[in-house]
């Protein structure tokens, strides 16, 4: 359980993240997500700087493709010393084992291997979207289940999900395996383009054991106030 919410740096640039983390005090210590937009950007070069400044990292790079490749790939991702990475569940059981293996062959020796979890359906997805452009025919909450289960069997240390599947995906698997929710949003915050959402009290109560938050955090006029706001509901709503 991640008392930190992990903010996601859904920026152009590293001069734009620059400027985003001036707003916070240098000694706090974040848990920062770094996604395909700015990462196909800047290359693994912020990672290192932000890992040099003392966050933790989230890679949220969604992985999906053949299971060798897979594989191949987070060997190279392991050595930037992550504290979290993904794939897409959907890549199925054999290419999720593989990049569990890969992971743990290319971690440097002494070092933590960075937990693995497996998204399972966007919160950007609609049930009637999943049946439409996806043609999986049984409910959301059954193809995320069958998801998360599936991540289990390839011995990945988590999902990441809705808040609305969290206590469900307890239930099938174990109180360690990591429910990681997006879509969290303070009361009275933009939906944006997420469908499936929550504040950071009732995902933490529905049992979510990280949140990931982007914009009531990086578009926010105060930034850090709004991070420890948020920090501190979620942190609240546990006791």
């Amino acid at each position: 359980m991640s008392e930190r919410p992990i903010i996601a740096l859904d920026f152009p640039n590293k001069q734009a993240i620059e400027t985003f983390l001036a707003q916070f005090p240098k000694e706090e210590k974040l848990f920062v997500k770094v996604g395909m937009e700015i990462f196909y950007q800047e290359g693994p070069a912020i990672v290192t700087w932000l890992k040099d400044c003392g966050h933790d990292i989230f890679l949220d790079l969604k992985l999906h493709d053949i299971p060798n490749t897979v594989g191949r790939a987070m060997e190279r991702l392991a050595s930037l010393g992550v504290a979290l990475t993904n794939v897409h569940a959907a890549g199925g059981i054999e290419m999720m084992t593989a990049a569990k293996k890969g992971l743990q062959q290319g971690t440097p020796a002494g070092h933590k291997v960075p937990d693995l979890i497996a998204v399972t359906q966007l919160t950007s997805t609609s049930e009637a979207q999943m049946h439409h452009d996806q043609q999986i025919m049984t409910s959301l909450q059954e193809s995320v289940m069958h998801y998360a289960t599936c991540a289990q069997k390839a011995g990945l240390d988590g999902v990441v999900c809705s808040a609305h599947e969290a206590k469900q995906i307890k239930q099938r698997t174990t109180d360690a395996f990591i429910r990681l929710t997006p879509g969290i949003r303070p009361a009275g915050s933009e939906v944006g383009d997420q469908k499936r959402i929550m504040t950071p009290a009732q995902a933490r109560k529905a049992g979510a054991t990280m949140i990931v938050v982007g914009r009531p955090i990086t578009q926010s006029k105060a930034p850090y106030e709004s991070y420890l706001q948020i920090k501190q509901e979620w942190k609240e709503a546990s006791q």
